[in-house]
Parts: structure tokens; sequence; C-alpha cells
């Protein structure tokens, strides 16, 4: 870290989640699915609280709800009877069990006990009416929530999906984008008469409408039909660079079933959407749509209209990785100077990857992984930058600065609306670069002696 030497190696204000709440995450965008932490009851309750605070949906989680006795002998009697009573209780179709720090460490065999529980419990999967119970491992000590995530989304493909049946032409893994990036994505899908399994799909269990009566399982989500079926599928496109040459779900489709595979980074901004949208001209054989075309047109003029108020402006961007390297790629397109790049995670990827969106800029942004907060303002010190770039965990930190935070990415608690964000496509570069240049003029207005309306 420039200029400061840490003389410790404790985390102040991580600039990341756990790895069982992307676990849940994952999950919650299946249909008829309910997410199961095989741990503590206080782990459901505090991802259930975050979650809840960004999406203003409910989340139920269900918990083995382990005591410190299971410690010594073991939770499977715990995970048994949670399961059954999800069963018997939510009718759930599937149930997707993330361990936590605590089960992982005392080394619950959680595949054997699912097994032994499928054998003691007969009755309830009699006739294959019994849901699918799907497990992933993801101990926080081990990453961060978007590994969790991809870890379960891995899990789904890997103990689900199968190359018998009609499947749909594409699968589309989109990683963790928010419910209007789904909505959109799967439009787009439409746009090229496409038909497509998007996995997870969080768009209306994660963002749903006002109803007369609580569903204990929200409607929505990636049919499980269609997650059967997705190594039948012409091809896979999954977002992340990150992700390249990793063993994801969509390398796992390509290595076990064929299905090919188009990996591509999260597509923010023009040059990234660009890259998606090639993608899915050639795996569907089609021109891209004439509306996507114009948005592309207008997002270019948009762009010009915009230079004179955000050029030369020096940005911080923080969050999970992916979404870092698609969001600093869209602020070197439109003259924002990213001055430094951070996440917490540390997938070992994350500067090649930030390093491959920024060549045209001339003084590289510094890139910082398994960072926190601490660090982040560390760094801030010298660099003097304009605006803040992330999760609402930065606040205290745009607010110590006196400068903007546009708000993006997972959590954001203290504003309404996350859960409708829009950052993919040209529709949601459009949307972002609006935000910037809009929080950067009404800062120049709130420090101006005048407080001038005309700009």
């Amino acid at each position: 870290m420039a200029g400061t030497e840490r003389h410790y190696v404790s985390t102040t204000n991580a600039c990341k989640l756990c790895k069982p709440i992307g676990a849940c995450l994952a999950f919650r965008g299946i249909e008829g699915a309910v997410p199961f932490l095989h741990g503590s009851q206080g782990c459901a309750t505090y991802m259930r609280r975050y979650i809840i605070s960004h999406f203003r949906e409910p989340m139920d989680i269900a918990s083995s709800a382990l005591s410190e006795k299971h410690a010594v002998f073991g939770g499977g009697p715990n995970l048994k009877q949670g399961l059954k009573n999800v069963i018997t209780k939510y009718g759930a179709g599937i149930i997707g069990i993330a361990t936590t720090c605590l089960t992982e460490t005392i080394g619950d065999d959680v595949p054997g006990i699912i097994r032994e529980f499928c054998q003691e419990e007969k009755d309830l999967f009699s006739n294959d009416t019994g849901p699918l119970l799907v497990n992933a491992s993801t101990p926080s000590y081990s990453g961060t929530h978007m590994e969790g995530f991809h870890e379960a989304v891995k899990a789904m493909v890997g103990q689900v999906a199968t190359r018998n049946g009609a499947a749909e032409d594409v699968n589309l893994l989109p990683g963790f984008v928010s419910p209007a990036d789904i909505r959109y994505l799967k439009e787009i899908l439409e746009d090229f008469k496409v038909s497509g399994t998007v996995l997870p799909d969080i768009s209306e269990t994660l963002d749903g409408q006002a109803l007369l009566d609580y569903e204990k399982i929200p409607s929505g989500g990636t049919p499980i039909s269609g997650i059967k079926t997705m190594g039948s599928a012409r091809a896979t496109i999954e977002f992340g660079r990150t992700l390249m040459g990793e063993h994801t779900a969509g390398e796992l489709l390509s290595t076990r079933h064929g299905v090919f595979l188009s990996q591509v980074g999260v597509p923010i901004g023009i040059r990234e959407s660009d890259e998606f949208f090639s993608a899915m001209e050639t795996i569907s054989d089609k021109k891209i749509h004439q509306k996507h075309e114009q948005e592309r047109g207008r997002l270019i003029d948009a762009y010009v209209d915009a230079h004179k108020y955000i050029f030369g402006k020096r940005a911080i961007v923080f969050g999970e990785e992916d979404l870092v390297v698609g969001l600093t790629s869209l602020l070197s397109e439109i003259g924002v100077i990213p001055v430094l790049c951070a996440s917490g995670g540390k997938s070992g990827h994350f500067g090649e990857c930030v390093k491959a969106v920024t060549k045209g800029i001339t003084d590289a942004p510094i890139v910082r992984d398994g960072a926190d907060f601490f660090d982040i303002a560390s760094e801030a010190k010298s660099l003097k930058p304009d605006l803040l770039v992330g999760h609402s965990k930065g606040y205290s930190l745009s607010r110590k600065l006196n400068i903007p935070l546009i708000r993006v990415g997972f959590p954001i608690h203290d504003r309404i609306g996350a859960q409708r964000i829009l950052h993919v496509g040209y529709r949601g570069a459009q949307s972002l670069l609006d935000r910037i240049v809009n929080a950067v003029i009404e800062r120049k207005q709130d420090v101006s002696p005048v407080g001038y309306t005309y700009v």
C-alpha cells in the first residue's frame, strides 16, 4: 500500500461479504427453491437482513440452527430435521444447501448426510415428487460472496444439468447482476429470437409485485426443467473476465456436455457490451436488432454531451471484481480517470483484467485486491479523487472526503431502488452515465458560492 506500512493482518471494514450469502442469492434465483444454511441461526439472520435491506423484498433462509454442542457432536441430525421441515412446510421444489464456517470447520460430510437423509425419508421422495437437494461448499474463510455465488451456480449445473431432453438455444450465466439487468438481458435474447435459460434468474424472486397473499416461495426463477436440459443447449454465454480459464459452471457445461462456451466481461459500457452483442450475433446467426443499434448511437451522442462535465475527473472504484472491471471500462470510455480499483476478492486475475480494459489510459490505475476500506481510505488521501463508484459501504469515506458516491453493486442499504439499477448493455451504460454526470454537476453546484442553475 502506497506510503503506508501495515503491521497487522486484520480486516477493517471489509470490501466484501461472506461466501454463503452469495450462495443464498444464487439459490433464490431458482424456481421453487429455498436457500438453506447448514450452520448457526445467526448466520441466516445476518444474511436475511443484508438481502432484505438491499432488495426490499422478503427473504426466507432456512437454517439447521446449530449450537455449541453440535460443534462437538456434529450437525447431521439438525440438518436432516431442517430439511424435513422445509419439505413438509414449504413444499420446496429444490433446496439449496450452503455450508458455513462452523460446519466446514467441524468437518460435517454434507453430501453423505444428504444421502442418508434421502434413504431414511424415502416417503418424501416417492414417485420422484420430492425436491432436489443441491449442496455447495461455501465457508466464509475461503472466499467472498461472489465466490459463494459462483460456487452455487456451478453446483446447480454439476448436480442437476444433463444432456437429455429438448433444451433452450442458449444458457446465459450473467453472474450477480440486478433484477433490472436480468429483465433487460431476457429482452435482448427475445430480440435475437433466441430461447434461453438464464441461471440464476432473480428478476421476479428479488423484485416482485405487491400481492394480496404472502408467498412462502416467491414466484419466478429459473425453471428446474430448464436447468436439467442445460447440457443440450447450443451454447453458453458466461459473464466475468476474472472467471476466464477457471473451473466455472460454463466450463463444466463445456467439458462435461460439449456445450460451446463464450466468456465475455460483464457488459458495462460500449466496448464490453459490443463483445456481448457480437457473441449473441455469432450464436444466433442474426444481426443485432435495430433498436439496440439506436441505443448504442444515442449512448455515443450522450458521451459527447457529457464530456465537458466529466473529462479528467478522478474516480475510485470498489466492489466485486468483475463489476469493478466493467465499471472501470465504462469510466475510461467517458473520460473519467480511474485512479484506484479495489476489491475484497482475490481471484488472482483482477489486475490483468483491469489492465485489459484500460489500455488507452496514459496513467494506469492502482489495483488492490484483497482490500478493505482501511486500505482504500489510506490510498485515497494522496489520490485526490473527485468521486467514488461502489456500494453503500463507501459512504463513510465519501462523507469524509466530501465527494459524491455513485451507488452501484451490493449492498446498497441507504437508498431505495437498488434492485432496479440498470448496469449492463447500452441501456445500462446510458443510465450509469447520467447518474455519474449529474452527481458531478450537483457537487459543483453545491460548492459554488453563487449556486448557479444553468450548466
